[in-house]
């Protein structure tokens, strides 16, 4: 069982969301604290606010991107981990046939069953303790698989098949450690909360140099299109959930069960 934090167990539209918000709240404030400084005749030159709102910007502009490399790149290696898992899958299942019938068989039915707890483990979703089920019958199933190889392995007779057979099923059990801890592997929390500290004080900022009369629908524009990229980015960082899924490389998985149609 994996536990989440609160920023987790929120979806990724309620986050943008609560950000579209915030930020037009920090821009309120910031305009705010112009008007009164304006009445104490305490205002800045604009060339200094200028240069610093500028800067602020230009490191929001490269956090965004930044944060969205790294969920991108994340989002690359779940896609690419899955179809070398319906790869290695596929492999194996195939090497069955280099058994006689009655082996053969007893492989396949054991493949057949193990991959639709792969298949499981990915409509699980975000259900933890389906997603906990799925890992423990593909462990069951795995100990049988190997059982099974590395016994015909000590017979002479099927010691070449074993040899063939014993890599791929190495290949299929590793991959799903890979699959797993890719799973886990999301942008760091800490990223997440400078991006949005980032933000709303750029919001402040463009607040504050935006005058008695700020042009508001700037200032939406650019409060809806930082919190899009927002949502997008931890769209992407969770492939169990949201808007952006890897159903199409699943798909590769689910092809699978044409093998055994034909038995």
């Amino acid at each position: 069982m994996v536990n989440m934090s609160l920023f987790d167990q929120m979806e990724a539209y309620m986050i943008a969301g609560l950000l579209f918000v915030i930020m037009i709240l920090a821009f309120l404030a910031g305009n705010w604290i112009r008007r009164n400084k304006e009445r104490k005749g305490k205002v800045p030159e604009d060339k200094s606010i200028g240069a610093l709102e500028g800067s602020l910007l230009g490191l929001l502009a490269l956090l965004l991107s930044f944060t969205f490399s790294m969920s991108s790149s994340r989002h690359d290696r779940r896609v690419n981990i899955i179809i070398e898992e319906a790869n290695d899958i596929g492999t194996a299942v195939l090497r069955a046939d280099l058994y006689p019938d009655s082996i053969r068989q007893a492989f396949r039915k054991d493949f057949e069953a193990y991959l639709e707890t792969r298949i499981a483990f990915y409509t699980a979703k975000a259900e933890w303790n389906a997603i906990n089920k799925s890992l423990n019958d593909a462990q069951v199933l795995q100990a049988s698989l190997w059982e099974r190889a590395s016994s015909l392995g000590r017979d002479k007779e099927n010691l070449h098949r074993t040899a063939q057979m014993i890599p791929a099923l190495n290949a299929m059990f590793d991959i799903t450690t890979t699959r797993s801890a890719a799973t886990l592997d999301k942008v760091p929390a800490v990223i997440y909360y400078l991006l949005f500290i980032i933000c709303l004080t750029a919001a402040l900022m463009v607040g504050y140099s935006g005058g008695l009369k700020p042009d508001w629908t700037m200032v939406l524009c650019f409060s809806l299109m930082i919190s899009l990229t927002v949502y997008l980015i931890i769209d992407l960082d969770r492939p169990r959930r949201g808007v952006i899924t890897m159903d199409t490389a699943n798909s590769q998985i689910v092809k699978l069960r044409e093998m055994f149609n034909n038995k």
